[in-house]
Order: structure tokens, then sequence, then C-alpha cells
């Protein structure tokens, strides 16, 4: 049901806007790419955004199959991230609290009766960031200057009919400043716990466009694939309407190449958060790198494989059939 909904929630006006302008670029019928859309979305099950996002357009039958479309994933994460055990996960000031170890900053969940709390989490901060709850995307993230809320008693009364929580800014790491200091840039990397053997499946670098305070790639963040071993960028930033960026558009810093700091005690600050949990077997942590080393922003029990198909310019099936063959064994034995 979650895969239906998911279509029929979809704006078509902007999709069918956007494919009118992919038919017209590559010369293609723009009936015929209608069609071959209301196909894959039934044949792989995949979302409208998807087919452009993907490039279906312009993949052979083979390369199809190897994405990993909306309705494998909902499949996919209900074997090895259950939605029973998601709230820890979901919640997110009750993920801070329980993985106090890896995300390493204070922060206040107004409740209507704990305005004290709230002056004292205030005072002495320039910035703050306010956050729901259970956000998804980046959406309603804000970063806040204290001196510019005018009415103490009002913003307090706002954040707790929000539901917002407040939790301390951090201070990237200056290289990744160099890259774009508008935002921290967020490694997303995806674990897998076999059993007690913890496996990393994915690393990406999310950077900010220069423009939001997030980097996000539904907000116009890009990202670039990481090597595992080295901890360098491998390939140009990619954002979701494709647009490749060999340089970072605000501050003409290279991209591939560029070597994300203190990327062994990422890896190794994972693996041991991913052991966390023997239900939610496959989290994408969300990385942020300081001055003195990793912190975990949050994990996500069901890290979105957009991001990282169209980071790695092809289908991810593998990544699926690899930890379910785990999966599948375990279970066997």
């Amino acid at each position: 049901m979650a895969f239906y909904s998911y279509i029929f929630t979809a704006n078509y006006k902007r999709f069918s806007k956007n494919l009118k302008m992919v038919s017209k670029k590559y010369h293609k019928s723009y009936i015929g790419m209608m069609f071959d859309t209301v196909y894959s979305v039934k044949k792989y099950g995949i979302g409208l955004t998807d087919y452009l996002n993907y490039q279906f357009y312009l993949k052979s039958k083979a390369e199809r199959k190897e994405y990993a479309g909306i309705k494998i994933q909902n499949t996919f994460y209900e074997t090895v991230s259950p939605s029973a055990y998601k709230e820890r996960y979901t919640i997110k000031p009750r993920f801070l609290k329980e993985f106090s170890e890896y995300t390493k900053r204070s922060f206040l969940v107004p409740d209507g009766n704990n305005k004290d709390e709230f002056m004292k989490y205030i005072k002495g901060k320039e910035y703050f960031m306010s956050k729901p709850y259970d956000g998804l995307g980046g959406a309603d993230v804000t970063k806040v200057c204290v001196k510019n809320i005018e009415d103490l008693d009002a913003y307090y009364q706002y954040i707790c009919d929000q539901h917002l929580f407040l939790e301390d800014l951090v201070k990237q790491h200056e290289d990744l400043n160099k890259l774009c200091s508008a935002s921290v840039n967020t490694i997303r990397i995806m674990t897998f716990n076999d059993h007690g053997t913890p496996h990393i499946l994915w690393a990406g670098l999310r950077i900010g466009n220069g423009v939001n305070s997030v980097d996000n790639f539904h907000a116009g963040g890009m990202a670039s694939v990481i090597d595992l071993n080295s901890g360098k960028l491998i390939n140009p930033a990619i954002d979701k309407d494709l647009n490749e960026y060999e340089y970072h558009p605000k501050t003409n810093t290279k991209i591939v190449g560029f070597k994300v700091p203190y990327f062994k005690e990422v890896k190794d600050m994972v693996k041991k958060a991913c052991l966390e949990s023997d239900k939610i077997l496959v989290v994408g942590w969300d990385v942020a790198v300081t001055p003195d080393g990793p912190l975990i922003i949050e994990g996500n029990r069901r890290p979105g494989f957009d991001v990282v198909q169209v980071a790695s310019r092809r289908g991810r099936m593998d990544i699926i059939r690899d930890v379910l063959s785990k999966v599948d064994k375990n279970e066997k034995e």
C-alpha cells in the first residue's frame, strides 16, 4: 500500500513539465515517454521522479533491472529494518538520547512546562538548530540566531505548538568548510549488522549548494561517492536535477579527489553504532566531521536509494541482493 500511496501523491503537473523538457532535450516522443513511464512504474516498481532521476529513458532493460525502486525498497526495509522498531530512529530526540555516545551534543525538547530550561539552554548561544521530532529530508530544519528572536515567550510557545526540538549547532571541520561553509556537509554511510558483524555498504558525501543551510539531496544539495578505502571522492558531485559539478559552484573547490577528514574514525564509529540494534539491521547514518572528529547527526532506518543510485550513476540492486543473501543464509542456519 505504501508504494501506491507514494504514486498517488506524486506531483503530476511538475512531472509532466520535466518530462516534456527531457523529451525535447533528447528528441524523444513525449507521449512515448509517458507510456514508458507507466510501464516502468508497473514493471520495475519505481516512482515517477525515479524515471527522470535514474534516466530510465536512456537505460536498457538490463540496466533498469538493477535499480531498486520504491516497491523493492519497501519490501527490503520491512525485512531488514522492520517498522515495528522504527521509533528509536524516527523520533529524533529519542535517537539523540539513546545514541548520545555518538551524537555528542546537547538538545532540548520543549514541552510547555520547561520554559526555564529553554532559557537556560539558549543562554550564551549565538545559534542553535530547530528541527521537527520526526522530519525527513531536511524539511523544516532551521538555523536560528538567538538575537533575532524578538519575543522569547512567543517563540517558546511556537516551538511547543509545532513539536520542534532544539539542538546544538555542529561546527564542521575546516576542510569541509572549504568545500561549502553554508551548510554542514554530511556523510551518508549505509551499514548492515550481519548478526554481530558490521559491514559498510556504501558511503557518499552530501554537499550543500552554498545557498541553503542544509545539504540534503531534496533541498538542492549534491552528492559524490566516497571510496571506502581512501576516503576520497571518486566522481563529480551530482544533484537531483542531474547537474554535475567538477568544482563546487560557490567555492570552486575541486570535488574529485577531495579527501574526507577523519574517514577511518567515521567508519569505526558507524560500525560500532550499527551493532546497537539487532532488529534494525540496515541504517543510513548521517555523519558530520568536526575539528575534533566525527559525530552522528541521525540514523535512518530507511536510507533511500535515490542519492545512492544517482550518485553512483547506476542501479544498486547489488547492495540489496548482498544483504538479503546474508539474512537468508543466517535464517537457514
